[in-house]
């Protein structure tokens, strides 16, 4: 538990005044203390899109991000099988729903690429072990063209942190943590914001 005082919609109008560009809500309970409630609490705070950060395994879950007000839905490349994941984000695209799209190996990059209209994501993070490894993220940001849009995803708790990725190529980062933690998250977002990237690809 990172700060069990938290509200989303609080949150959420912190990160913006601090120049988020866009809010990241987990809504599982058991594992990560979230609630379908939290994306709502976001919405009504915020225009900025708010992506549904969970783990989606089958399309209805994408149909209750809808419903909750998110813009945006993540997808683990490791997490489904190859059919599944063009299926779920066909249906993402149906329902007007964008997708971040996350891998973490040279082989789901690969199958994510195929997804045209998919953000991608990297993650640093090993979801298995949890080790957190930033060289995973700048070897695969050098494999994606440069008319994708890419994520960095994980480690990332300094404005240092933000120029690594954005030399590596990334568009942009997903910062949980360390925001979350600050006592002041409207000046750790403002901190971490306004890098740019080097061209890629």
């Amino acid at each position: 538990m990172i700060d069990d005082t938290l509200d989303a919609g609080t949150q959420t109008a912190a990160y913006e005044l601090g120049g988020a560009s866009a809010l990241s809500v987990l809504t599982e309970p058991s594992e990560f203390g979230g609630s379908p409630d939290d994306i709502r609490s976001a919405r009504r705070a915020t225009s900025l899109p708010v992506l549904k950060k969970d783990f989606h395994v089958d399309s209805i879950q994408l149909l209750e991000a809808v419903g909750l007000g998110a813009s945006a839905a993540l997808l683990i490349a490791r997490a489904l099988p190859p059919d599944r994941l063009r299926r779920m984000a066909d249906d993402a695209a149906d329902l007007g729903l964008e997708v971040l799209l996350e891998v973490r190996t040279e082989a789901e990059l690969e199958r994510a690429l195929a997804v045209e209209h998919a953000v991608l994501g990297v993650n640093s993070r090993d979801l298995e072990t949890l080790v957190i490894d930033p060289r995973v993220t700048e070897r695969l940001l050098a494999l994606v063209p440069g008319d994708r849009v890419v994520v960095a995803e994980s480690g990332v708790s300094s404005r240092a942190d933000v120029e690594r990725f954005a030399a590596a190529g990334a568009d942009a980062v997903l910062v949980g943590s360390s925001v979350s933690a600050s006592a002041d998250p409207a000046s750790a977002v403002a901190g971490l914001v306004g890098v740019p990237r080097s061209s890629r690809g």
